[in-house]
């Protein structure tokens, strides 16, 4: 798998068309929910991310779900607003204001620091919220590869080099906050969480949630 914070968008890794049903079209994702994370591990060709849709607000590629304390917690990684409404996702500068990286590590450490695995994987994650990504692709890539190695998953991924409207097996769309409903491969199996004595299960939370309270079963899981 080859990074995209270390080579962006190489053109031996883009398509034209997805080639069989095996394959999937996604959308990039800030530390995507278990929905997506369980319908690729599900997929046995190959994962598209796409790269040359419009950003697309109020959505998972800004935003992910933890397990707050009180309940669900959205936090939101901040965009430079585009000068245009045509510009790439793969070209969505991230924005240094209000101190957002702080605020989400805070998050994150409160939600999460008293579950399993927190401490254990928490010097992997940390630099996340310390380096300033230029991009917000880049930064979400980067997380999924983190996560991927973490649970010991290695997808096969690809990038899009030209955007298309309808293609087979397109998530791009269905895998969304307001999308209230389970994607058809995604059944939420109850696990451990912090919180669950009090809240009853989150399902379909951030795929930190899993990967914190049930760290090397995070996979069978998925599965």
């Amino acid at each position: 798998m080859v990074s995209l914070v270390e080579r962006r968008l190489d053109p031996c890794l883009s398509i034209h068309l997805l080639k069989n049903m095996r394959d999937i079209l996604i959308p990039t994702a800030y530390l995507a929910p278990l929905s997506v994370f369980a319908l690729m591990a599900q997929t046995k060709g190959t994962i598209y991310i796409e790269t040359q849709e419009h950003y697309v607000k109020q959505s998972f590629r800004n935003r992910c779900i933890i397990a707050g304390s009180n309940g669900p917690l959205s936090i939101t990684v901040p965009i430079i607003k585009p000068q245009s409404p045509s510009v790439l996702i793969k070209d969505i500068r991230i924005s240094n204001h209000g101190n957002w990286r702080h605020l989400h590590w805070n998050s994150l450490v409160s939600a999460y620091g008293m579950s399993p695995f927190f401490e254990y994987y928490e010097d992997d994650f940390a630099p996340f919220y310390e380096k300033k990504y230029e991009f917000l692709f880049d930064f979400n890539q980067a997380l999924l590869e983190l996560v991927c190695d973490e649970i010991d998953f290695h997808p096969n991924l690809a990038y899009t080099e030209t955007y298309q409207a309808e293609v087979e097996n397109d998530f791009r769309t269905l895998i969304h906050p307001r999308n209230k409903k389970n994607l058809p491969h995604f059944t939420p199996q109850p696990y451990y969480q912090v919180f669950s004595e009090r809240l009853g299960f989150l399902p379909n939370l951030s795929i930190v949630d899993l990967l914190f309270n049930m760290g090397p079963e995070s996979i069978l899981k998925l599965l």
